[in-house]
């Protein structure tokens, strides 16, 4: 095992991590990592992405969809944001990881998972050998909920069709569903997280594959259970390879 690859398992709290007696620590702090660059492509003219944003959502082109979703206000909650959190890395990636809502330092930035919850998670995916720019993130909700409530069903409805555009044209090999409300959204149940996990489910709007683990968040709350989102992403890994 590389030192850079055993530095990201020591960041996830997995100090060394063998086949027998697997180690999971607690971390205090996660190490920090430089965030990528968004690749959302931006093609032709201003006048021309205005006329593409008056497509119904199902025909939008990626960047004609992000000014759609920044111009929303299809819910309350474009009253309280700073700004829409679309989504950011590959527009062709492999994996997509999907989450709730924005936070307070997502609705900051403008990007889904920033602050200590994005380098946890960054060094998660840097533990299966990949980059954040090699993913793509976005979240149930486009804007932040106040006080970072769960989701109302009503908001996460007008945000669907978005979310669901977003994966048509991404055609990710396999979503990765971090937390309980990005699972029972995603999979239409209320199954504990627990018994969700270890099992390839389906979205049924795309028919995407999606593997269930834990929000990092939630991880940095409970470092304990950082040995568990390992081996969804092991498991995860495997999954995408079933489906090569």
């Amino acid at each position: 095992m590389s030192e850079r690859r055993l530095a990201y398992l020591n960041a996830m709290g997995i100090e060394v991590w063998v086949p027998r007696d697997p180690v999971a620590q607690a971390i205090d702090a996660v190490v920090p990592v430089e965030l990528a660059e968004p690749t959302i492509p931006v093609g032709g003219n201003t006048s021309q992405l205005r006329a593409d944003t008056n497509l119904p959502i199902s025909d939008l082109p990626l960047d004609a969809l992000r000014t759609q979703v920044a111009q929303c206000t299809a819910c309350e909650l474009h009253a309280s944001r700073t700004q829409t959190v679309f989504g950011v890395g590959n527009p062709q990636a492999e994996w997509m990881i999907v989450g709730e809502a924005p936070g307070a330092d997502e609705d900051r930035q403008g990007e889904p998972f920033v602050g200590r919850a994005g380098q946890l998670l960054n060094a998660m995916l840097k533990a299966v050998g990949l980059e954040r720019g090699d993913v793509y993130i976005a979240n149930i909700l486009k804007c932040r909920p106040p006080g970072n409530r769960d989701p109302q069903p009503e908001e996460a409805a007008q945000c669907t069709p978005f979310l669901n555009r977003q994966i048509e044209l991404i055609q990710p090999r396999l979503i990765l569903a971090v937390g309980r409300v990005a699972a029972h959204h995603l999979l239409q149940t209320d199954v504990s997280l627990a018994k969700l996990r270890g099992s390839v489910h389906r979205y049924d709007a795309t028919g995407s594959p999606v593997v269930v683990s834990y929000h990092p968040a939630y991880l940095l709350r409970s470092p304990k259970e950082k040995r568990k989102a390992w081996e969804d992403l092991q498991f995860a890994r495997q999954a995408i390879r079933k489906y090569q």
